[in-house]
C-alpha cells in the first residue's frame, strides 16, 4: 500500500470516528478566516464598488458646481466647457436645496434636474422603476433606503407632491448622505439626500426662498490627470467649486472607517480563541491516540510517518476552514462594504494577497496547535505507547503543603491548573479576548448615539449602524466560540485527570466536590482573564474613536466581569458533574497497565 494511500486512509477513519471535534476545529478557523477575510476586503473595497459604480453609469471626471446661483451661474461654468484638457461635458443641470417630506420625515434634500434621456455622461442606473418623466421623481437609492421610500409612494418637495417612479444609483455625486457635496454657493456640507426631476420641474420650483444652481460635468482626456486640472483654477476667483471623481470615492469610503478596525481586530481575537480550543482539543487527542501510535509503531511505521498522519488530518481541515472562510468573506462582503446602499454592489473579489493572508492564518493556527502534539506522539517509545500508562504528575513540595489546608474542591482545583499551566494562561488570554469585545461593545453603546440631522428630522447614522452591527457580530462569535472552548477545556481536563480524581474520590472526596474542582480548574485563570479584558477593551475602544469618549458604567463593567465568571461556572458544571458521576472502579481499572 501506497504511503500516501496509507496517511489518507488512517486521517479519513480518524474524522468519521471523532466527527464533533473534526467540525469543532473546522468551526472555529472558519470564523477566525472569514472575519480576517472581510476586514482585509475592506481595504479599498468601497473605492472598487465606486470604480464598477462609475463605469456602470458613464460617471465624470469632474464635477463643477457654482458657487452663485441663476444667470451668473451659468456663464461662470460657460467657459469650462471647452477648458484645456476637456473632451466631453453633459449640463448644467440645475440644482435645488430644499426640504423633503416622506412618511413622517422632513429632511434635507437636493434637487437635481436631469433629462428625460441622459446624456454621454452621467447616467444613472434605474435599480428599481424608471427614469424620470414631467411629474415624477426618482430618488437616490441610499436615499430612498434611509428613508424607506418606494416606487409608487409620493413625497412632497417644496410644497409639492410627486409620485416616485423610480429608484437609481449615480457617481457624479457622494452617496448618501453628502449629496449636497458643495453646498449653496456658501461652502456648507450639511447631510442631504439626493432626488432628480425633470428640469422644467425643477426650475418651476425655485423662487426667492429656492435660488438655483448648477452642475457641470466633465469628462477629460486623461482622467487621471484631475487634480491638475483642479489645480489649474486653484488661484483664479472662478466662483466654482470642483469635485473629482477620486476625492467622491474616497469620500464614500469614510462609511467604513468603523467597520474595518472592527473585523481587523476581532478576526485576531477569534484566531486567538480557536487556537485556544483546538490546542486543547489536539492535546486531549494526542492523549488518546498514545496507544493507536504505539500500534503503528509495532506493524513498522516510522516516526515521520506517524507524524504526517496526525498533521494531515488537521491541515487538511485547516484548508477547507479557510476555503469556507473565504466563500463566507465574499458571499458578505457586498453588503458591508455599501452601508449606504448608493453603489453597485455587482461583486467584490478578494484581492490575492488577503488569499494568501488568510490562508497562512488557518495554515499557522494548525501547525501552531498540532506540531507539539506531534512530534511527542512520533518520539514516544513504542513499548510506553502501548502500556498507555499515565503520565505521573511532577511532585512541588511547597504546593503540597500549601494545598493540605485548603478545602477538598479548591484543592482539587489548583491542582489541576498547576498541572497544566500553558494551558491555564491560554484559557485566561481567551476570557480577556472576550470580556475585551463585551467591554468595547459596552464602551460602544455608552457612547450618545447620533443620527443624521437633516432638517426637522434625524435619519439613522449609516456608519455608526453599521460599526455596532459588525462589532455586536464579532462579540456573538466571540463569546459562542469561548463558550466551546470552555466545555472543551473542562472535558479534555476531566479526562486526562481522570485517574488522579476517581483515586481522590476513593479517599473521601465526593462527587460533588470533584465537579465542583473541575469548575474552580476553569474560574482560576478565569478570574484574572475576566479583570485583564475590561481596561484593554476600554483602551482598544479608545485607540479608534474619534474625539470626546464617554466611559461605561462602573456597574457595567463589574457585570461584565460577573456575568463572565457566572458563565464559565454554569458552562463547566455540565461536563464537570458527567466527569465526577464515573464510576471509580471502572476508571481505576481501566487505567491499571
Amino acid at each position: 500500500m501506497g504511503r500516501i494511500l496509507l496517511i489518507r486512509r488512517l486521517v479519513l477513519k480518524d474524522m468519521r470516528r471523532h466527527p464533533a471535534e473534526a467540525a469543532m476545529f473546522l468551526l472555529a478557523i472558519t470564523a477566525a478566516t472569514a472575519t480576517l477575510a472581510l476586514g482585509l476586503a475592506m481595504n479599498g473595497a468601497t473605492n472598487n464598488l465606486y470604480r464598477q459604480t462609475r463605469a456602470a453609469t458613464a460617471g465624470p471626471d469632474v464635477v463643477a458646481m457654482s458657487a452663485e446661483s441663476g444667470q451668473a451661474a451659468l456663464t461662470t461654468l460657460a467657459p469650462l466647457k471647452h477648458a484645456p484638457g476637456v473632451v466631453g461635458h453633459s449640463g448644467p443641470y440645475p440644482l435645488l436645496y430644499t426640504m423633503l417630506k416622506a412618511g413622517g420625515s422632513t429632511v434635507r434634500a437636493v434637487v437635481k434636474g436631469a433629462d428625460t434621456a441622459p446624456g454621454p455622461i452621467d447616467q444613472p442606473r434605474v435599480t428599481t422603476g424608471s427614469w424620470v418623466r414631467l411629474g415624477g421623481i426618482v430618488v437616490e437609492r441610499g436615499f430612498a433606503t434611509a428613508l424607506g421610500v418606494r416606487v409608487g409612494d409620493r413625497v412632497t418637495v417644496a410644497d409639492r407632491s410627486f409620485p416616485v417612479v423610480g429608484i437609481a444609483v449615480t457617481s457624479a455625486t457622494m452617496v448618501y448622505p453628502w449629496a449636497e457635496m458643495g453646498g449653496q454657493g456658501d461652502g456648507t456640507d450639511d447631510y442631504s439626500g439626493l432626488v432628480w426631476l425633470t428640469q422644467s420641474n425643477a426650475q418651476a420650483l425655485s423662487g426667492p426662498q429656492r435660488p438655483m444652481f448648477y452642475a457641470l460635468n466633465l469628462k477629460l482626456a486623461d482622467p487621471a490627470a484631475t487634480q491638475a486640472f483642479v489645480d489649474s483654477y486653484r488661484t483664479s476667483t472662478i466662483p466654482v467649486n470642483f469635485f473629482t471623481w477620486q476625492f467622491i470615492a474616497v469620500q464614500d469610503a469614510v462609511l467604513l472607517n468603523d467597520t474595518q478596525p472592527v473585523l481587523v481586530i476581532g478576526s485576531w481575537l477569534l484566531g486567538f480563541l480557536a487556537v485556544v480550543g483546538v490546542a486543547t482539543l489536539v492535546a486531549g487527542r494526542a492523549a488518546k491516540q498514545t496507544h493507536r501510535v504505539g500500534l503503528l509503531k509495532a506493524v513498522g511505521a516510522t516516526p515521520g510517518q506517524i507524524a504526517a498522519v496526525l498533521l494531515t488530518e488537521y491541515v487538511a481541515l485547516a484548508l477547507l476552514a479557510d476555503g469556507l472562510g473565504l466563500i463566507a468573506a465574499w458571499l458578505g462582503a457586498p453588503a458591508l462594504v455599501d452601508p449606504s446602499a448608493g453603489l453597485l454592489s455587482t461583486s467584490t473579489a478578494l484581492t490575492r494577497g488577503t488569499v494568501i493572508s488568510v490562508t497562512c492564518l488557518a495554515l499557522a493556527m494548525a501547525a501552531f496547535t498540532t506540531l507539539g502534539p506531534a512530534v511527542r506522539a512520533a518520539r514516544t517509545a513504542t513499548v510506553h505507547a502501548l502500556a498507555d500508562a499515565a503520565r505521573r504528575p511532577q511532585q512541588r513540595t511547597g504546593l503540597t503543603a500549601l494545598s493540605a489546608r485548603l478545602p477538598t474542591p479548591l484543592l482539587l482545583g489548583l491542582r489541576l491548573t498547576a498541572r497544566r499551566p500553558f494551558r491555564a494562561i491560554l484559557h485566561a488570554g481567551g476570557i480577556a479576548a472576550t470580556v475585551t469585545a463585551i467591554t468595547a461593545l459596552l464602551t460602544y453603546y455608552a457612547q450618545p448615539q447620533q443620527g443624521y440631522d437633516l432638517g426637522s428630522s434625524t435619519l439613522s447614522n449609516l456608519r455608526a449602524d453599521q460599526g455596532r452591527h459588525v462589532l455586536l457580530a464579532v462579540t456573538v462569535a466571540l463569546v459562542a466560540l469561548a463558550a466551546v472552548n470552555i466545555i472543551v477545556i473542562t472535558w479534555t481536563t476531566a479526562q486526562e485527570a481522570r485517574r488522579s480524581l476517581a483515586i481522590a474520590r476513593t479517599l473521601g472526596a465526593t462527587p460533588g466536590q470533584v465537579s465542583a474542582g473541575l469548575s474552580l480548574a476553569q474560574l482560576l485563570p478565569a478570574l484574572p482573564g475576566a479583570i485583564t479584558g475590561v481596561p484593554v477593551g476600554i483602551g482598544l475602544y479608545w485607540t479608534f474613536s474619534v474625539g470626546t469618549m464617554a466611559k461605561p458604567s462602573t456597574w457595567w463593567m463589574l457585570a461584565d466581569v460577573l456575568g463572565t465568571l457566572l458563565a464559565v461556572a454554569a458552562l463547566t458544571a455540565v461536563p464537570a458533574r458527567i466527569a465526577a458521576r464515573r464510576p471509580v472502579a471502572q476508571i481505576l481499572s481501566a487505567e491499571t497497565p
